[in-house]
Order: C-alpha cells, then structure tokens, then sequence
C-alpha cells in the first residue's frame, strides 16, 4: 500500500443503469494510483442498482462500502453527495457518477498535482463530453471538450474562475473531473441540499471557486457519457430548457447565487458585474430571445454565403481567399 494520502472516491446512484454502473465502479478499480476506498451511496433505488452495489461491497469489503440513507429514502444528488462526505476517511475526495467513467491514471495524476500544489485545494481538468462510448466511428466526431477559460497548469486564485463562470467563459468542473481535500468541502458547507439534481454540482464549485486556490490542470480524465437517461436529457424532456428561451431552472440557480454572495459579503466588483451579465436574460426576456434569434439567423445566413461562394468559386481561388 502506498504512503500517499487515502483517496475517498463517491459514487451516488439512483436507478443506475446496470451496464454504465458497473463501468463506472471498474473504471475506479483499475487506477494506477490504489490508495483508495470506494463509497457507494444509494439514494433510494428501487432497481437492481442496489443489490449491485451491495454485491461490490461484500465483495471487496477492505475497499468497498454501500451506504444509504434512513430508511432507504431518496433525498437529491447533494444530499447523498454529502452523505458519502461524511462518511469518507480520505483526505482527498474523488467524486464519480454512475453513468460516467475514469481513465486509469485520474487518481494517480491528481494526488500527485496537490501533493506538489500544497496552495491548491482542489485540481480539475477538462472533462469530455462522451458520446463515442457507443463504438459508432459516426459520432466520434461528436465528443468535446468542456471549456477551462483559463491557461491550463495554472493556479488560480478566487474568485477568477467564479467570474469567469458567471460570464460564460469558462464550464464550471465536471463532478468527475475533480480532486479535492476533504477538510475545503467541510470549510464551504458541502453540497448545497436544496439542489436535489440540475444545478447541485455549479452551487458546489461556486461556493469552493469564491474561497480558495484552484489549479486547473491540462489533463482529461474523465468521461462525462451523453445518454437520453442522463440529468440533463430529463431536464431537456421537462422543458427545463429551450433553445431561445432563458432557463428557469437557471434563474432559480441565480437566485441562489445572489443570496449567496450577499450573506458572504462579497464586494468584489467584477463578480458582482458578471452576476448583473448572467442575470440580463432574465431582466430583458424579450431582448434576449431576439438577439439569440438573430444569433441563429446570422449562423444559418453564414453558411449559405459559405455554401454559394463554394459553388461560385473556383476552388483554387477560394483556397486563396481563404488563405
């Protein structure tokens, strides 16, 4: 066993996809880096989920431990974040959805950048967005990767990367892209409990992004699976989102955010500017749905230009132009 700090990874599950979930759980147990335990936290399942997370546990019992909540209840993501939180005995925390994956050196990469960052109080990198986990060569082209809005490597102090979030420069982390210490999760309150799913990761980063260092790495380890049965689909089928249309979901989030920052004395100007700038959709409804439709035209206009000159010009010179 190594002498590195333990590594407490958290699993939540509700009505996991028996394949995804299974993934999910192996892809722990094959990092490089084994000073871990794994914590499966079981929000109310009413399917198989359950027994296969039990089936881990007495299984590797020196690694593996279910938990759940009184009474096999079903409480939200950051209620049973927090759960797997308290329970855990690492100093660092990994956190792992059930339908999403680690590469096999995430664990090793990440000790290693805090252990060597004694300023950082938590790493992260680029999550990809996954939508080539199905083996189809035709969607390949279709992953990418989440935006950082800042030179990666870098250490970066509070409240940058919350400013640049508010203004949309920057993704906030995927929950499984992050490494943290333990002791900065207890210092912000954990996981906020009146975001049961859209929106309880973004509240987390906010308040840790306000607090302390960051080092925001250029390695990707992790992948986020794009599926019809992730959160953000059921957000989607719920009409929680539209494409010309502010969030209300995401308003609710701001209302949040703002009460957040007033209780914690915040005076920071830029943070406060790019609050007013994440706030306008909601202030200007009309404004907004106009300029995103004029966004939309712009594009399609674009690619009709782009598409008559193709056929207009003979290529050599259109090389040239482009040139």
């Amino acid at each position: 066993m190594s002498n590195k700090p333990l590594v407490s990874a958290i699993i939540i599950f509700l009505n996991a996809v028996e394949k995804f979930f299974e993934e999910a759980i192996e892809s722990v147990f094959s990092q490089t880096y084994d000073n871990w335990e794994l914590l499966l936290v079981d929000d109310g399942s009413t399917d198989n989920s359950t027994q296969i997370a039990l089936r881990y546990a007495q299984q590797y019992p020196e690694k593996v431990r279910y938990l759940e909540h009184e009474g096999h209840q079903n409480r939200g993501m950051s209620a049973a974040r927090n759960l797997g939180i308290r329970n855990a005995r690492g100093e660092y925390i990994a956190l792992l959805d059930a339908d999403d994956i680690w590469l096999p050196q995430k664990l090793e990469k990440q000790v290693a950048i805090l252990e060597a960052q004694p300023e950082a109080k938590m790493v992260y990198g680029s999550t990809l967005m996954w939508f080539s986990w199905t083996g189809n060569p035709e969607v390949v082209q279709l992953d990418w990767p989440r935006g950082l809005g800042v030179q990666p490597d870098t250490l970066v102090k509070p409240p940058t990367l919350l400013t640049l979030f508010l203004e949309g420069k920057a993704q906030t982390p995927g929950t499984c892209g992050v490494l943290i210490r333990r002791d900065v999760i207890k210092d912000v309150g954990g996981f906020e409990e009146s975001f049961r799913g859209m929106f309880e990761d973004q509240a987390f980063f906010y308040k840790v992004c306000l607090k302390v260092p960051v080092f925001v790495e250029s390695g990707s380890w992790d992948r986020y699976r794009q599926h019809s049965k992730g959160a953000c689909y059921t957000a989607e089928r719920l009409e929680q989102f539209h494409p010309l249309k502010p969030n209300p979901a995401h308003l609710t989030f701001l209302n949040w955010v703002e009460k957040y920052l007033s209780e914690q004395g915040v005076k920071n100007t830029e943070v406060w500017q790019a609050f007013k700038t994440a706030l306008w959709p909601y202030r200007h409804p009309i404004l907004y749905c106009l300029s995103k439709y004029a966004q939309r035209l712009k594009r399609r206009i674009k690619g009709l230009i782009n598409l008559s000159a193709r056929q207009a010009i003979p290529a050599a010179l259109l090389s040239k132009l482009r040139a």
